[in-house]
């Protein structure tokens, strides 16, 4: 944990080290929105009405029945909300009435782009990003606001430095390798586009989740209060708690390879067409063939090649990614 540590001071060469979550104590602490919220909830909401973009906004609306978990329905065919675009004060409007009402609905705009929904907003509510690692690369800034929520365990390829504004906020976090033991649900439909968990961590059914146990032993639990942040490293798990009647978090997303690379989940998506249903034999033979060009130093495959014939296996730029794009979506496409 660090604390004392100013918007303009991140020490990033300490989070990029980490293994792990980071949580910086009062990090946004004297950001405009958080003194604001500080002094209520209304406060809030006029600051982000005021530098509304005007545009209808994305919002998620639960029943009351949901208990603020935003999931599938019942056979998983669908959601156990509706998504609808709405007036940001309209949508307001509805979570100051649902503040009085113990059995009420459930509102959650989730991963809006700041900049395009907010203009202006990060005058005197940012982050300074002035490291060599951002230098074309600056990070992604999206906002989060509604009522309680839950959204379930999940993963994202970049790498997240998340801002408590308003409300208390709880983050329960799982390294990579415990994809095994989280029972992730289909690969469509999603909310929000990433897996999640199918099990639901606040009541777990060990029964029919046995291996959740494991997960759980090393998951890392993170409360934050209005101020905080928390920074976690690109493909951890986590689900993330808005525990109070209205919260507000701003997030800062980044990758650490080139935009040009892609996404993986689309080689996931290719090998379980090309691999996963193949003979026992022949997987383990592909798993030494991707440990080999893939996983391994990715000088072997080449140190033996002159580079005028070392082609994908050589280093790669953005004109080699897209002459190998092609050949791959031309190979697709036969």
């Amino acid at each position: 944990m660090l604390e004392g540590v100013k918007p303009d001071q991140i020490p990033f060469d300490q989070l990029f080290a980490a293994e792990g979550p980071i949580i910086l104590r009062g990090l946004v602490s004297d950001w405009s929105l958080v003194k604001a919220g500080e002094q209520s909830p209304g406060k809030a909401m006029e600051i982000l009405q005021s530098h509304s973009s005007k545009k209808p906004v994305g919002v998620y609306i639960a029943p009351p029945e949901a208990e603020a978990r935003f999931f599938y329905n019942q056979d998983c065919t669908g959601f156990n909300y509706q998504s609808k675009y709405l007036q940001l004060s309209d949508i307001f409007a509805q979570i100051r009435e649902a503040e009085n009402n113990p059995d009420h609905s459930y509102y959650y705009m989730n991963s809006l782009t700041l900049d395009n929904c907010f203009p202006g907003l990060r005058a005197d509510n940012d982050l300074s990003f002035d490291h060599q690692a951002f230098t074309n690369n600056q990070p992604l800034s999206k906002v989060w606001v509604g009522t309680e929520s839950i959204a379930a365990a999940h993963y994202d390829v970049p790498s997240n430095l998340a801002c408590c504004v308003l409300g208390a906020r709880r983050f329960t976090l799982f390294p990579p390798e415990q994809i095994h033991n989280l029972y992730p649900g289909p690969l469509e439909p999603t909310p929000g586009g990433q897996v999640i968990t199918m099990v639901d961590l606040k009541n777990p059914d060990f029964e029919r989740f046995p291996r959740v146990r494991r997960a759980l032993e090393a998951a890392v639990v993170v409360d934050l209060q209005p101020g905080d942040a928390v920074y976690y490293p690109s493909m951890w798990w986590h689900q993330v708690e808005a525990l109070s009647p209205f919260n507000i978090m701003i997030n800062f997303w980044w990758l650490r390879s080139p935009a040009y690379m892609g996404n993986p989940m689309d080689i996931v998506m290719h090998a379980i067409m090309g691999i996963r249903d193949r003979p026992e034999a022949e997987k383990n033979a592909w798993r030494e063939v991707f440990e080999y060009y893939i996983f391994g130093p990715a000088d072997t495959p080449r140190e033996h090649l002159p580079a005028s014939i070392q082609g994908a296996l050589g280093e790669l730029d953005d004109d080699s990614i897209r002459r190998l794009r092609a050949l791959v979506k031309n190979k697709l496409n036969r």
